[in-house]
């Protein structure tokens, strides 16, 4: 093997995503010579250029234009701009991605990173070719880290024509807002993109295979959502599985579904998940261990089977957040050069972007009894929460979840205005084996979201003083034994 100095880097990571962009910096701060090959000019990766960040943009966009958190105190009617087109919500995003893109770039500048342009395989364990047009290069490491990530699955049953059958990157791109919208798949991009549109007023209709939308969600959070979706006119089909679809010579979208309905749209999402972006990294050349899906498969260090390469973010699947992600490749390059054995933390918090949004973290009630857990629910509902009133959210909801004698916090589940920030008081509380004592006994400003954290944790206290005197298991009298047998 060839000597350390003769490398051309310590570290090159393939992919400049937030995993590929922490991995960098730390390894870049610890005095490593570093580099980040990407196929696109500009850096950010997937998250930056078509997933989280131009999403999560629209959104905002969306929300702001349509007057979404205002109506509760203007009228169902209230909108800051009558008719909102589609160049509104993507001019945002645009400003937003480059703004950001210059910010990531400075960073891996100033850190001496080199940002190598091209596409990144494998010639072997310490060998990258980067390929740019005609030209190619190849360069050397000590150690590697792929951080491609994902990007949609198109199942073949499904005729993309990027106009009118629609994934999640060319949603965006669409030239204006439909009047109508079919979503297959009531998974997490599926649900953020219907409560989108339908917050916007467009007809959407989201169709799933099994019998709930975010089958991973506390079921109760999950009922306001689908409450809130309806009565913003968003139809929800459950148990029912599209068999195929068609474009009219109109230009319409047509799903067939397995009960026989059809449905015509103008537009229509398929949502069927995501897909690692390894197939042409030439993995089989190093012989790098992958699973059914393709994901690449590594230890709790994010390294792979081959001790010098090492691989971050979605491309190594779950929990595939760019939150994660962020932390995988910061924990990756400390364990290859030496800086202890860091692990990714066992609570992690999920935000989901819907309208309204949802934050969790914990167990839900549905795996505490599964489990036989005897747990206890804290409830605040943001109508009761001065904040709350202020804001115009009346359906936000926060459940703590804790153990009825220990009083430890099991699980929080939020939805409603803030939820995806608010969760991280929770995760904290969790991390440090908090009680729902000491949220109760804690001074949150006033008036403040927050401060459901405190109504909450005294609801689920007023509960188990209530039923303290309550034995655990019911013990029957002789009589009652008698009488029971």
């Amino acid at each position: 093997m060839e000597g350390k100095n003769t490398f051309d880097f310590d570290l090159l990571v393939i992919g400049s995503g937030p995993g590929g962009q922490k991995a960098a910096i730390q390894a870049a701060k610890l005095g490593k010579r570093c580099a980040v090959v990407d196929l696109n000019p500009f850096v950010g990766g997937v998250c930056l250029h078509d997933g989280t960040i131009p999403s999560k943009s629209f959104r905002e966009a969306i929300l702001h234009l349509s007057g979404y958190h205002e109506r509760s105190h203007y009228g169902t009617a209230y909108r800051v701009k009558e008719r909102v087109t589609m160049k509104d919500l993507t001019d945002r995003c645009s400003s937003i991605t480059s703004d950001i893109e210059q910010t990531v770039r400075s960073q891996l500048l100033r850190n001496n990173v080199e940002i190598l342009e091209g596409f990144g395989s494998f010639l072997d364990p310490h060998t990258v070719k980067v390929k740019r047009g005609m030209k190619e290069s190849t360069y050397t490491a000590q150690f590697i880290i792929i951080a491609t990530g994902t990007r949609p699955r198109r199942p073949h049953s499904f005729v993309f024509d990027d106009n009118v059958v629609l994934d999640s990157d060319s949603i965006l791109c669409m030239e204006e807002v439909p009047k109508s919208l079919a979503i297959v798949g009531g998974g997490v991009i599926g649900c953020e993109y219907g409560s989108m549109f339908s917050a916007l007023g467009i007809k959407v209709t989201i169709v799933e295979a099994r019998e709930s939308l975010l089958g991973f969600v506390d079921r109760e959070i999950i009922d306001t959502l689908v409450y809130t979706l309806r009565s913003q006119k968003c139809q929800i089909i459950l148990n029912d599985k599209v068999t195929r679809t068609a474009i009219t010579p109109d230009g319409r979208a047509v799903t067939y579904l397995e009960s026989g309905k059809r449905i015509v749209t103008e537009k229509l999402l398929v949502s069927a998940g995501r897909v690692p972006n390894t197939e042409k990294l030439e993995i089989e050349t190093v012989g790098l261990e992958v699973s059914d899906r393709g994901n690449v498969v590594v230890n709790d260090f994010f390294q792979t089977n081959i001790p010098n390469i090492y691989a971050v973010g979605d491309v190594v699947g779950f929990p595939a957040l760019a939150s994660t992600s962020l932390e995988q490749g910061r924990i990756a390059a400390c364990h290859a050069f030496g800086l202890g054995e860091q692990r990714l933390a066992e609570t992690l918090p999920y935000g989901i972007f819907t309208v309204p949004e949802i934050g969790m973290v914990g167990k839900t009630e549905q795996e505490l009894s599964g489990e036989k857990v005897p747990y206890e629910i804290g409830i605040a509902r943001f109508s009761e929460i001065e904040r709350g009133k202020i804001s115009g959210d009346n359906s936000g909801v926060l459940k703590i979840l804790f153990h009825r004698n220990t009083l430890q916090i099991l699980g929080i589940h939020i939805i409603g205005h803030n939820a995806t920030e608010l969760i991280h008081v929770g995760q904290l509380a969790m991390n440090f084996n908090g009680t729902i004592e000491q949220l109760a006994h804690n001074v949150f400003n006033y008036p403040s979201l927050s401060q459901a954290y405190k109504t909450a944790a005294l609801d689920g206290l007023n509960k188990v003083i209530a039923t303290r005197d309550v034995p655990d298991e019911f013990k029957p009298t002789e009589e009652e034994a008698m009488r029971i047998n």
